[in-house]
């Protein structure tokens, strides 16, 4: 046998300062901000947040892609506007929301035993596809307002079945984490009850550095930036705060903005033939050339024209109302309709557009915009603009109207 080390030095070596605690020491994470009343507060700000954008963004997903069993109404019209404004400025809020959460909580994926029962392994398990899901939402709904698609897939479906995989993770660790937040979220900041040392992480350590009240000032701050400069989008009277955003309401042609031009359609040739003609089909079809088009009795309806990426903007169209040439066709009036554009392909180039849109008297065939000629980029010669639709579904260059 080898001598001991007591043999060769008459003493026991000395126990190491800190025992380790799994991989790590217990005072590898010293910062005061690893602390689960911080992680629970944080916690509750995004769970809420993260609600938001979800119960948002099915109904902008379902106005998109309605489902069979339910037909969206035309008022009030402000409706998406709303919601999706909503649905996008809170997105962007939870971007330090979600960092202070990670970093307030990160130490306890190094917690020892990484295991203790069934519950805890489904607790730890929903934690990879939560802030997977999370991080992904937040990094491709921010690359979707800013229009830059380097990913393969098509967002609108993507973001939406990811949301119901993060959504569902969220409950999972809601529930496991209730008593935890209940506990934490109920002491005094500086006490602790013997019911939260049982079921509250380790002590946090004690370093030096931002505090509690510091790190919540610096996240509300952040997030209370972030709102103020990206709401100009689309709530009235804010443009000039829009600082952020990567739309003015205000900038474009006609004072509005564009997403995607003419050129980019590949229409502006057939735009302008002066050949064009509209077609309505139904019982009694016809055919409209331009001229005929501007003396069909003209209607002005004052709305908003509201995109997926989160911006709004005000405006006065002018042109024959949509139900007016659906009654000079004989289409019935619980018929749905299929709004057809110039533009050869595209996941948008048609449009359905059922009853509550159809037959509401805001809802126009526009020619003008603002006063003037609808510009070819904002949908010349003739565009859809109905209450309460994504501006993805008001189609532009319009050419056909088909009764389904």
């Amino acid at each position: 046998m080898r001598p001991s080390i007591r043999l060769l030095t008459g003493r026991f070596p000395e126990p190491p300062a800190v025992l380790r605690r799994g991989p790590l020491r217990a005072d590898a994470f010293p910062s005061r901000l690893h602390d689960p009343r911080v992680a629970s507060l944080l916690g509750i700000w995004l769970g809420t947040a993260f609600g938001v954008c979800f119960l948002t963004g099915l109904m902008s997903h379902f106005m998109q892609h309605p489902p069979s069993w339910y037909v969206w109404p035309s008022r009030p019209v402000s409706l998406y506007r709303v919601t999706q404004g909503l649905h996008v400025t809170t997105g962007l809020a939870c971007v330090p929301l979600l960092l202070a959460k990670l970093w307030t909580v990160y130490p306890r994926l190094w917690e020892w035993p990484p295991v203790r029962s069934v519950a805890h392994a489904v607790e730890r398990l929903s934690i990879v596809p939560l802030i997977a899901g999370a991080v992904f939402q937040l990094a491709t709904g921010i690359a979707n307002i800013a229009q830059w698609y380097q990913f393969r897939f098509f967002f609108t479906v993507t973001h939406y079945w990811v949301a119901w995989i993060t959504i569902g993770a969220l409950g999972v660790h809601i529930t496991a984490k209730l008593a935890v937040v209940r506990a934490n979220v109920g002491r005094r900041r500086d006490t602790r009850s013997h019911l939260t040392d049982r079921v509250s992480d380790p002590e946090p350590g004690t370093g030096a550095g931002l505090s509690r009240r510091g790190l919540g000032i610096a996240v509300t701050g952040a997030a209370g930036v972030i709102v103020a400069t990206t709401a100009g989008q689309w709530v009235p009277g804010l443009s000039g705060l829009d600082l952020l955003g990567p739309r003015r309401p205000d900038i474009g042609p006609q004072r509005l903005p564009v997403n995607k031009t003419a050129v980019a359609a590949r229409v502006t040739a057939v735009a302008r033939d002066p050949g064009y003609r509209l077609g309505v089909v139904g019982p009694r079809p016809f055919v409209l050339t331009l001229d005929e088009l501007r003396v069909f009795p003209h209607h002005e309806s004052k709305l908003p024209i509201t995109c997926v990426e989160g911006w709004a903007a005000d405006a006065s169209w002018r042109g024959p109302r949509l139900r007016d040439l659906l009654d000079a066709a004989g289409v019935p009036a619980d018929a749905t309709v299929r709004v057809e554009s110039l533009e050869a392909g595209g996941a948008y180039r048609t449009s359905e557009v059922h009853p509550p849109h159809a037959r509401d008297p805001l809802t126009l065939l526009a020619t003008g915009l603002n006063g003037a000629d609808l510009d070819i980029d904002h949908g010349y010669p003739a565009r859809l603009i109905a209450p309460n639709r994504p501006g993805v579904l008001q189609t532009k260059w319009v050419h056909r109207v088909v009764m389904l």
